[in-house]
């Protein structure tokens, strides 16, 4: 399973949003836009930490704004292009508010809508199904099977292999029909299956036949990785993040996991659950 092509939006909109029903724009004290230099991007950073110094209402604790700074530019730096960054400096009040319609409960976190993430995931089809059971504020575009599954090599490569198992695991079956039962490896198995789709696709390609590239989809696994570019929001990935966590497909710990690497994961996409 893999994660590639990362990317959050409209995050000011988002946040803009969040003040509407007071229409408390005035206590907003977030920043976002472009800086074309690093130096600029601290600058910024910098008078967003100020902010949080400024309202710092805990005496127990002295703020630093170094390490303040340096947790903005973590986790507001959405994108970084050639010679700028885009970036969402999200400051103490707007956080706060964020964080007290998180806890608040639907519909009052609806603004977590309005961020929006893609990425490429490239994951096996049994996890996939799982998968669409979201369909709520979400996209996909696939890789082709139809087109594409019949030029190139089928391979090991091809398949889910992260957490399979090692060669300490055994089945027995009727091999031959006549009832006795042979006992092979798991591991080993599958690779006899992997070179009879291997070589329907090669008879395929030889004959043009559509009969052979009919039996190769009719008999692909469910293990079969496959490319989609995923595009949802905030709010799908805390109700994946609610009910997936500790499920027993291991995919969906990797999908967790991704999503602690997305920007203010902790504060928002994590935050009271």
């Amino acid at each position: 399973m893999n994660f590639t092509y990362s990317q959050t939006s409209n995050w000011e909109n988002a946040f803009r949003g969040l003040r509407h029903p007071l229409e408390s724009y005035a206590r907003s004290d977030s920043s976002f836009g472009i800086a074309e230099s690093d130096a600029w991007l601290d600058d910024v950073a910098v008078e967003v930490a100020q902010s949080y110094v400024d309202n710092w209402n805990d005496e127990r604790v002295d703020p630093n704004i170094d390490i303040i700074t340096t947790n903005l530019i973590e986790k507001g730096v959405l994108n970084y292009g050639k010679h700028s960054a885009e970036y969402a400096f999200i400051g103490a009040k707007d956080m706060d508010l964020a964080q007290r319609m998180i806890r608040a409960g639907s519909p009052n976190d609806k603004f977590l809508r309005q961020i929006f993430v893609s990425v490429d995931i490239t994951a096996p089809l049994y996890w996939w199904k799982e998968m669409d059971t979201y369909k709520v504020g979400t996209t996909a575009n696939s890789t082709s099977t139809m087109h594409k599954l019949a030029t190139t090599p089928i391979t090991l490569d091809c398949f889910e292999m992260d957490d399979a198992p090692d060669n300490d695991l055994e089945v027995s079956y009727d091999w031959y029909g006549d009832g006795s039962l042979s006992t092979q490896s798991i591991i080993n198995e599958p690779l006899t299956f992997i070179r009879y789709l291997e070589g329907l696709r090669l008879k395929y390609l030889d004959t043009k036949d559509k009969r052979y590239w009919k039996e190769l989809i009719r008999w692909l696994p469910e293990s079969w990785l496959q490319t989609r570019t995923w595009t949802a929001n905030y709010a799908v990935l805390r109700n994946i993040i609610k009910w997936r966590t500790n499920h027993k497909l291991t995919e969906w710990s990797q999908f967790i996991d991704w999503c602690k690497t997305l920007p203010y994961s902790k504060e928002l996409l994590f935050h009271n659950l």
